[in-house]
């Protein structure tokens, strides 16, 4: 009998070593090495079974060696998924034969986005949804309590991955969902299902057989405390998509972020408004975020974000208060907090305005999370705003990076932030000078700005 072969995987960066250490070599955390029990190898005599089941990993069954010059660039027929916004993030739809991680936390909506999903698509398209953390009867009354066509669906509760791709061999359907991998299990893999060796394993098999059948796979993860998906790293490195469905349960808006896309861009952003009846796509999402009161108080200013291939107005706002401690607290919701604090110093040394003693909290309205930095110099004109106790112009909206040196950096697409500015009826913005088209929008005022200094005064 063939002895059972182990190596030691690290779950931040899925790095292996043939024997345990407490810090990983490659991406230097410490005790991030857990053990993967690997199958026993077959007997030379008897074939290589297991190189086998591997085969055609990449979607291709041949191992000839090919010329990059006469690789077919026919484009792979891609099909909606029946949501709009679903769509944008995957980058026009989905595609045949590709692996999608779908996470998110608890309650945020992920099974509910994909079981209204796979009840659309089921009236055209062999969809197989398996479940291994509710019952049939559970995903039944879901789908009816949500008013779902549910005929065509075929389901399965199982979380065995032999018994998954057997069914799967058989029933042949266009779109496999797995709700969720952290449940799945292989028999030849000693650990519990949810471990770094299941979820990875569980995860290869269902990919090859994806590859190899040209099947569309949604995989839904879980994500850990600080919000990252669960598992090894390497479950990313092995999929197509990985996409993330955010949003709190006291909003009823959900997010839905591309962090990974081979068939698309990545950080494209989709809206879902979540009602009585499901999820329902937000087709408009700048006017949602812009839902102000009628007064306009100081520290609130528009900002205009890029959010993968379009741009998107969102409200930003600033509250500074005098601080009756020794260390003035610095808060952010929805940005990075170390770069608040790096635009704090530039506002005093570039701009004369000193908040050392004062505490500095600022949010961005709608849940919505600013990743690039455009939003520098919005962000500090509210600052600005609420020190002065002076609000700002209604009608304007602020976008532009600010460099260490107080100086107004262009930033990417200008002219298409203005165009989607002026739609919703602004008309005056504060913009770097670079970005500002030779024709301005018709009915825009806009203020080029190339040190801070300017931005403060055009207020």
């Amino acid at each position: 009998m063939a002895k059972a072969k182990s190596a030691f995987v690290c779950t931040e960066c899925g790095a292996e070593y043939s024997k345990w250490q407490g810090q990983c070599s490659n991406c230097r955390e410490w005790n991030t090495l857990t053990e993967l029990r690997l199958s026993a190898s077959p007997a030379r005599s008897g074939g290589s079974s297991a190189s086998a089941g591997r085969s055609g990993y990449a979607g291709s069954l041949s191992s000839n060696v090919t010329d990059l010059a006469q690789v077919d660039l026919s484009e792979v027929p891609r099909f909606s998924s029946t949501f709009g916004e679903f769509d944008r993030v995957l980058g026009g739809g989905l595609v045949p034969g590709s692996a999608v991680l779908l996470g998110g936390s608890p309650g945020a909506g992920k099974s509910t986005l994909l079981l209204q999903t796979a009840c659309a698509l089921a009236q055209g398209k062999k969809v197989l949804y398996v479940t291994g953390e509710e019952s049939l009867s559970q995903v039944a009354m879901r789908a009816h309590r949500l008013k779902l066509p549910t005929q065509g669906l075929k389901m399965l509760g199982e979380t065995s991955v032999e018994t998954i791709l057997a069914t799967a061999e058989r029933e042949t359907p266009d779109v496999l969902i797995i709700d969720s991998i952290q449940t799945m299990h292989l028999e030849d893999v000693a650990s519990a299902p949810g471990g770094v060796a299941q979820v990875r394993e569980s995860a290869a098999a269902l990919t090859r057989f994806a590859k190899q059948s040209s099947t569309v796979l949604l995989l839904v993860g879980h994500v850990t405390k600080d919000g990252t998906l669960a598992g090894p790293k390497v479950l990313e490195h092995m999929i197509d998509a990985s996409l993330l469905l955010e949003g709190g349960a006291d909003s009823r808006f959900r997010t839905l972020r591309g962090h990974k896309n081979r068939f698309g861009a990545v950080n494209e952003l989709g809206v879902f408004a979540m009602l009585e009846h499901g999820l329902k796509e937000v087709k408009n999402p700048s006017a949602i975020f812009l839902s102000r009161g009628e007064e306009q108080a100081p520290g609130s200013v528009v900002m205009v974000v890029w959010e993968g291939t379009r741009p998107l107005l969102v409200e930003v706002q600033a509250l500074l208060d005098e601080s009756a401690l020794g260390n003035p607290r610095r808060v952010s919701v929805g940005m990075d907090s170390q770069r608040l604090a790096m635009l704090l110093a530039v506002l005093h040394k570039h701009g004369g305005l000193f908040t050392g003693d004062q505490d500095v909290f600022v949010n961005v309205v709608g849940g919505v999370k600013v990743l690039e930095t455009s939003a520098d110099l919005a962000v500090l004109l509210a600052i600005v705003s609420s020190l002065k106790n002076t609000p700002l112009p209604r009608e304007l909206v602020v976008f532009g990076e600010v460099g260490l040196s107080g100086e107004i950096r262009p930033v990417p697409s200008g002219q298409e932030r203005l165009i989607e500015a002026a739609k919703h009826g602004f008309t005056r913005a504060i913009a770097p000078n670079a970005n500002v088209p030779k024709k301005r929008p018709e009915g825009m005022e806009v203020v080029a700005v190339d040190k801070l200094m300017q931005a403060i005064d055009a207020l």
